[in-house]
């Protein structure tokens, strides 16, 4: 699936130089964006490699010792990744994230620039701000995603947000945040082999797909 290239100025983020740096790591990925909607395990992954830290801090919501621990590799114009956001992410995170029994991390995978601006704006928001503005991003997603003018939608719901004009084009000028971001999804490609969104790797167990609450509740309960 195609989405128009991010209509913004070079001042506001992807100029010749910034698009390059996104597009670079995609020509291996692009063909594998969407993930199909029955997830399956496609192998084991070393935990403890993946949470270690990587090129930027983890945005988390838990005990970070929980017994079950989850990374979501995601891209925020990826349609799965929003339904599971909207339909699946809040009842998961009543049921075991905020009962101790999930520790939950969010990792960049863009698959576009568009959704490397959308993810380089959660990061420029107060920390705090990080899963509300995600939510707000991923319920609006039809309205940004597509536009013709991506600049402005993005801006409109920065605005609500909290960010000015100014905050706003900072951060898509931000090249080491743009950088980061980039890297993160490298790491997540090359070390533990994520190809598609949303990819979840569950205690050292990775699926790709959407998931409903009921295949989730279900790996979780068997780690507890």
């Amino acid at each position: 699936m195609h989405f128009p290239e991010l209509n913004l100025t070079r001042r506001a983020l992807l100029g010749t130089v910034a698009m390059a740096s996104v597009m670079a790591a995609l020509p291996m990925l692009a063909g594998s964006a969407f993930a199909q909607d029955v997830p399956e395990s496609s192998g084991d992954v070393d935990m403890a490699a993946v949470l270690k830290p990587g090129p930027l801090p983890d945005r988390a919501l838990g005990d970070p010792n929980a017994p079950v621990k989850i990374v979501e590799y995601m891209s925020m114009t990826c349609p799965h990744c929003a339904h599971f956001h909207n339909t699946v992410f809040d009842e998961i995170k009543k049921k075991y994230i905020d009962t101790g029994k999930v520790y939950f991390i969010i990792r960049e995978f863009p698959f576009d620039p568009r959704a490397a601006a959308a993810f380089m704006l959660a990061r420029c928001a107060p920390e705090q701000q990080y899963f509300p503005f995600v939510s707000m991003l991923f319920k609006q997603q039809q309205s940004w995603a597509t536009a013709q003018d991506a600049r402005a939608a993005l801006l409109q719901m920065s605005k609500m947000a909290g960010f000015s004009q100014e905050s706003f084009e900072a951060c898509l000028t931000n090249q080491k945040l743009l950088d980061d971001v980039n890297a993160t999804m490298q790491r997540g490609a090359t070390e533990f082999g994520v190809n598609s969104t949303p990819t979840f790797i569950i205690n050292g167990k990775k699926y790709s797909g959407d998931m409903s609450v009921e295949t989730m509740s279900a790996l979780i309960d068997k780690l507890l």
